[in-house]
């Protein structure tokens, strides 16, 4: 045990001195060990278990027990694991040696026990001259649950005089880059989002043991900027809202863990992914909290009330945050509720601590606070005095062509309204609901696609407010929210479509509160108006790939028209749109929206002048956060200001042949790739050059 001492604490002396030398410096891009932990972190979680220190020495006793040094390790040349684990040939085994090894590489550097030493190493080389491939549905998902876990045990293993053999490294290296690497290095966009945290977390820790400087910014850019379900941002909302929260609370605690997990690995190399976006991680893993706790967080879409137990994936979160300052309580009540039954992730969330400062503790705030957009701000059974009311199996058509120049309000009550064609939309009327319960779904039966239309080219004084415009063909999804999205959908469903022959054709039309969803042509598309005015709505998941082609339908688009505010309101995630697009528009004021995770632009200008763009949250969009294109005479008088624009894929702003274009006081940051810093790529692009983007 001396001698064990004796040598970890020169070998930790010949760790600082190298670090010292440039020579070894340039040599050795990496710290290691250095995945989940520095060899400072490991030593200092070592000295505490030895102190009797807790919850660490409880931790370490804990990890003793559950750790069966007995156990036959039985690889397999072919592992195969299909959806819930059937079948599973070989996978649970994996996911069992990959656990052990782990724990026994651990309980080797604490204790100094060669036989957990040779453990570990048997188990990676039991695996290393076997393993050829994975097979079946959950190939990818399997492989990156247990590749960073053999790593951190192999990163123990090689930096440490555990008695691993070269040989047996490089085997074990020639596993994660023949069997692993293949598998998960084009990630998994489409699938939900946990898998993606997870392929992320592997390809990280295999970068590291294998010295890869590329692969690792690879993962991290994907981890920043991955598209569909596959970055932190399209995981974790602004709201801190999850990309699976309306499937179960179980899957929602893998992807997070997941995804804390990368920001773990990353960490130890010197890169924060905890703190971008707000504290993004901490804010998914405290509205998760909360409601696992009790509350009712908001949420868009119906909170699933499935698997709400806590998983343990809370300790280095809560360590994390909470050695930075912010004040995280709900994030603490659930680690403190987890900590007495966990082991090796006490163990593992060990950091060497900082030099207190005097610095005052931070509230963690959700970017959009006390705003909810859509047809959840106002659900109410209150009835308006005189309003036309409509049931459930009512007619909406003739309640509407009743008011018709009017000014009366026909009010849908809460249910959902299946339209059995496309509702013709008088002048003259107000149309509302009763908030996210009225939801009108047009009937795929009935043969048309859009399901509102304006009733003449003259539409004027309209007003639709607090209900619900379902694109999809049937009201509620399934269990899984990943499988309903719009863009596995074949169908062609339009959401409100107004268009007029003439610029000012259509006057004075109004939505607010209102929730347009899952439509694959354009959820709103108005064309030849002035005064529009959209206020707290939410356009969510509209504008898939369906004819005329993809990147032509958007959650918004607007053309030909003059005099519109769009304020308040919410334009995400469109699978191949864009959130908002504007074409020949002038007079237009865009104000404290949230437009985020579109596939396209978060904002598209084309041909438009006297644009107002200020005080928005513009992120994760595919594409440039604002792009103001050039057609044929280009846009003038483009004024974007107050904006927090980030982590967009393309540019914070991107401009071709604009006059007069302004940008001040906008907050870009890790809009671009990643190669290394997060914020070094230029910001903006601005160019006098009348450029006709041709991709």
């Amino acid at each position: 045990m001396r001698r064990f001492i004796t040598v970890i604490r020169i070998f930790l002396l010949a760790v600082i001195l190298a670090a010292t030398l440039p020579e070894a410096a340039l040599s050795q891009q990496f710290i290691h060990p250095g995945i989940n932990q520095t060899s400072k972190d490991l030593a200092y979680m070592k000295s505490l278990v030895d102190q009797g220190k807790q919850p660490w020495r409880g931790a370490f006793e804990r990890l003793q027990a559950e750790t069966d040094l007995s156990d036959t390790v039985t690889p397999y040349a072919h592992v195969l694991r299909g959806p819930y684990g059937k079948p599973n040939i070989g996978g649970r085994e994996l996911s069992k040696s990959a656990q052990t090894a782990y724990n026994c590489a651990l309980l080797w550097y604490i204790t100094g026990e060669k036989s957990y030493a040779n453990k570990a190493i048997a188990i990676l080389n039991a695996w290393s001259g076997t393993l050829w491939d994975f097979d079946y549905n959950d190939a990818k998902l399997l492989a990156a649950w247990t590749g960073h876990v053999f790593c951190n045990a192999a990163e123990i293993l090689r930096y440490t005089p555990s008695g691993w053999q070269k040989k047996d490294i490089d085997r074990f290296t020639n596993m994660l880059m023949t069997v692993y690497y293949p598998l998960i290095r084009f990630y998994f966009p489409t699938a939900n989002g946990n898998w993606n945290g997870a392929i992320i977390h592997s390809i990280l820790a295999i970068a590291i043991f294998t010295d890869n400087r590329p692969m690792f910014n690879n993962a991290v850019d994907h981890f920043l900027h991955g598209p569909v379900n596959e970055s932190i941002f399209k995981y974790i909302y602004p709201s801190g809202q999850c990309q699976e929260s309306t499937r179960d609370q179980g899957h929602v605690q893998l992807g997070l863990g997941e995804f804390a997990g990368a920001a773990q690995v990353a960490y130890t190399q010197g890169v924060d992914l905890f703190s971008i976006g707000n504290n993004r991680i901490a804010l998914g893993f405290a509205y998760t909290a909360r409601f696992l706790l009790g509350e009712k967080p908001y949420c868009y879409g119906i909170i699933s009330e499935r698997s709400k137990s806590f998983r343990d994936d809370y300790q280095y979160v809560y360590r994390h945050y909470s050695a930075q300052g912010l004040k995280i309580p709900t994030i603490k009540k659930a680690a403190d509720s987890t900590r007495p039954h966990a082991s090796r992730s006490i163990l593992a969330a060990v950091r060497v601590p900082k030099p207190k400062t005097s610095r005052p503790q931070v509230q963690l705030t959700p970017y959009v606070k006390d705003h909810i957009a859509g047809a959840g701000a106002a659900d109410t059974m209150v009835i308006p005095a005189g309003a036309n009311l409509v049931g459930v199996g009512q007619s909406i058509q003739e309640a509407l062509d009743a008011a018709a120049g009017t000014g009366r309000q026909v009010m849908v009550k809460a249910g959902v309204h299946r339209l059995k064609a496309t509702l013709k939309i008088p002048s003259g009327v107000i149309l509302s609901g009763q908030g996210s319960g009225t939801i009108l779904l047009l009937d795929p039966a009935s043969g048309e696609r859009d399901a509102l239309e304006n009733a003449s080219d003259d539409l004027h004084d309209l007003t639709i407010r607090d209900l619900v415009v379902e694109g999809a063909e049937k009201p509620f999804p399934g269990t899984d929210p990943n499988s309903s999205r719009s863009f596995h959908s074949k169908y062609n469903r339009g959401g409100i479509i107004f268009r007029a022959g003439k610029v000012g054709q259509m006057k004075h039309l109004h939505l607010i509160n209102l929730t347009v969803k899952d439509c694959t042509f354009d959820g709103v598309l108005i064309s030849g108006a002035t005064d529009v005015q959209i206020t707290n709505c939410d356009f969510d998941e509209n504008g898939s790939s369906v004819i005329p082609g993809p990147k032509l339908q958007h959650n918004l688009f607007v053309t030909h028209c003059t005099k519109v505010d769009i304020t308040r309101s919410r334009l995400d995630t469109s699978p191949y749109g864009s959130g908002i697009a504007l074409g020949d528009c002038s007079g237009v004021s865009i104000e404290n929206n949230e437009v985020a995770r579109n596939a396209f632009y978060g904002i598209l200008l084309s041909e438009c002048k006297d644009v107002s763009i200020k005080g928005n949250l513009i992120e994760a969009n595919d594409r440039s956060g604002v792009m103001v294109e050039f057609l044929h005479s280009g846009s003038e008088n483009i004024t974007i200001l107050n904006n927090l624009i980030h982590f967009n894929q393309g540019y914070a702003v991107e401009s071709y042949g604009a006059t007069n274009l302004k940008t001040t006081d906008n907050t870009c940051r890790g809009n671009g790739t990643y190669t290394g810093e997060i914020s070094t790529r230029d910001q903006l692009n601005i160019s006098k050059e009348k450029k006709v983007i041709m991709h």
